[in-house]
């Protein structure tokens, strides 16, 4: 009789057990899909304030656009306001001269006017080149100084120092050879300047040419700003390669210590330093060797022209 209650009661108890496995697993399924739906919710959410922000950066951006465009068109019509404004002016005018030119006389002196252009200078004597009275400027500055009018006096010292300056200037120039080695003077190149201050800035220039691609020129410099890079390198130590060839070496003209450079741009360049602060610089272009660039610089008479500069 007890082994059909124990079958009952292990009945009830399996019974009771798959009971609560149901309603567990009830449970779950129930749970699930309640956060299925949250979870689907949650990405339509997302998923709307994505796009609701992409539409308000396609609003944003439509709306700037309109604003982008009609400031554009705005200030398009502002300028084209401005420069039609000044056409129609321009266009008024030019109709009123060609009104006025069909009158024949009354034509020409309206295109004169207002409504035309200046005219332009064809023609003129130019300036002429007058050096200053050296004698009168010394008696202007005496004058002065009794006065006591110092800056009179000294305008009056300067100018007849640039006086001085270019007379010596064109005495030089006028003492350099008309030719050297088959290339002629090129008259209008002669150049003359000075600052008339401090015996600083004298300047003495001409060229030499072939009429062609050859050019010689002798520059003559008083106190120049080259006197003493060039000094400064003679003075030093340098450096000399023996083979093949460099761009700079030291060399001697007609006695006198010089650089000689060489540049394929600009051919060859010879400086000679003449006194204290006193500088003949040479420049060749198209010459063959530096043989026939020395040739041609030893035609130029050195010491004629530092005894007129009154270099020692």
């Amino acid at each position: 009789m007890r082994y059909p209650f124990i079958l009952f009661e292990g009945t009830l108890i399996l019974g009771r057990y798959f009971c609560v496995e149901r309603f567990l697993n009830f449970v779950f399924l129930y749970y699930k899909s309640i956060l299925m739906k949250f979870h689907n919710v949650l990405a339509l959410g997302a998923g709307l304030c994505l796009a609701s922000v992409g539409t308000d950066a396609q609003v944003l951006n439509r709306l700037k656009q309109k604003v982008e465009n009609k400031t554009e068109q705005k200030a398009g019509q502002e300028i084209d306001k401005l420069f039609g404004g000044k056409k129609n002016q321009s266009g008024n005018q030019s109709g009123q001269g060609g009104q006025s030119g069909a009158g024949g006389k009354q034509g020409g002196q309206g295109g004169s006017g207002s409504g035309g252009s200046n005219p332009s200078n064809k023609g003129g004597g130019g300036l002429i080149s007058t050096p200053p009275d050296v004698n009168q400027n010394l008696i202007d500055a005496e004058a002065a100084y009794k006065k006591n009018s110092y800056g009179e006096a000294r305008y009056s010292v300067q100018q007849a120092m640039l006086g001085v300056e270019l007379e010596i200037g064109n005495k030089i120039i006028k003492s350099l050879p008309e030719s050297v080695i088959g290339l002629n003077k090129e008259a209008e190149s002669d150049e003359v300047t000075s600052t008339g201050w401090g015996w600083a800035g004298l300047t003495i220039h001409r060229e030499y040419s072939d009429k062609n691609d050859k050019q010689f020129s002798v520059t003559i410099s008083n106190n120049s700003i080259l006197m003493a890079g060039v000094n400064a390198y003679l003075s030093g130590g340098y450096a000399q390669q023996t083979n093949g060839e460099q761009n700079w070496k030291q060399t001697k003209v007609k006695g006198y210590r010089a650089v000689i450079e060489y540049s394929e741009g600009s051919g060859y360049t010879l400086s000679v330093p003449i006194g204290q602060s006193s500088i003949i610089v040479y420049e060749g272009i198209n010459f063959v060797s530096e043989q026939e660039m020395m040739k041609s610089a030893e035609v130029i008479n050195i010491d004629a022209i530092k005894k007129e500069l009154g270099e020692q």
